[in-house]
């Protein structure tokens, strides 16, 4: 099973430049196009949150337009900077965002590993939070198919990562996340978004990762007390392979990079 991720994708209405410097639905659109071109192709697009910027309906209308090219299933989950309601009502054709009434969170059991979401978001908020309702509803989804290799998607990453203003926007409840975690060792991955940056820490005795942004990333700057910019550094998305016994990942990134290159001619290597 292939598992593209593509996350922090923070479409404008009317194709506004997020901060008046990114062109996001450009970039989305060459993303795109990437990822339909693919061979072999994914199974699946999971995109983890902050899809549009302001949770906004005429966001949400052109973020269905730029991701209609996509003919593989899709699969979508808030951030901070999304809206519940107004994601639900772009999509009326998912019914998965409604498996649960109050967060956007479900499990998908189609497929060879098994995706669990979570809704990370605190509206109003750049922090995260996993409550008690949210993680006793990942507890029992997580025990209710224990023998299936599962991966958890979710916004907010669960662990420093030592670039501070985005700490300081972390999630709350990441210790609590650590031992319902630990109690399923049949969870392969936690894939993540919200630092713009491919980040791979041990969390819960698995796994957590970052994707990169298709759009701009968050300065790599591990000085504390350092300035909150981003920069656009070549944009990307991950692929995830499960060759049936583990998950194994790709980060690609985005651009004209010329043509491919042989080592070798007629067998020999190249001088």
């Amino acid at each position: 099973m292939l598992i593209c991720q593509i996350t922090d994708l923070h479409i404008k209405a009317a194709r506004r430049r997020a901060y008046g410097v990114v062109d996001t639905a450009a970039m989305l659109e060459a993303c795109v196009a990437a990822i339909a071109a693919l061979a072999p192709r994914p199974d699946v697009v999971v995109a983890t949150g902050d899809l549009v910027d302001y949770g906004r309906d005429d966001e949400y209308a052109l973020l269905r337009e730029l991701l209609a090219p996509l003919h593989m299933p899709l699969y979508l989950l808030p951030g901070n900077h999304d809206g519940r309601d107004a994601l639900r009502r772009a999509f009326p054709d998912h019914p998965w965002l409604r498996q649960h009434d109050e967060f956007v969170q479900y499990a998908i059991d189609e497929y060879p590993v098994r995706l669990v979401a979570i809704d990370t978001q605190v509206p109003g908020h750049g922090r995260g939070e996993l409550c008690a309702r949210r993680l006793d509803w990942l507890e029992h989804t997580l025990a209710a198919r224990a023998d299936a290799p599962t991966v958890v998607l979710m916004h907010h990453p669960p662990f420093r990562t030592g670039i501070a203003h985005m700490d300081l926007i972390g999630l709350a409840g990441a210790d609590e996340l650590a031992r319902v975690i630990a109690r399923h060792p049949q969870v392969e991955r936690l894939l993540c978004g919200h630092l713009h940056r491919s980040i791979h820490a041990r969390f819960g005795g698995t796994v957590a990762s970052v994707c990169p942004s298709p759009a701009h990333q968050i300065a790599l700057d591990l000085t504390p007390g350092a300035r909150d910019d981003f920069v656009l550094e070549p944009p990307g998305y991950q692929l995830h392979q499960w060759d049936g016994m583990r998950l194994v990942t790709h980060t690609a990134v985005l651009g004209d990079w010329g043509p491919r290159h042989p080592f070798r001619q007629s067998g020999r290597l190249i001088d």
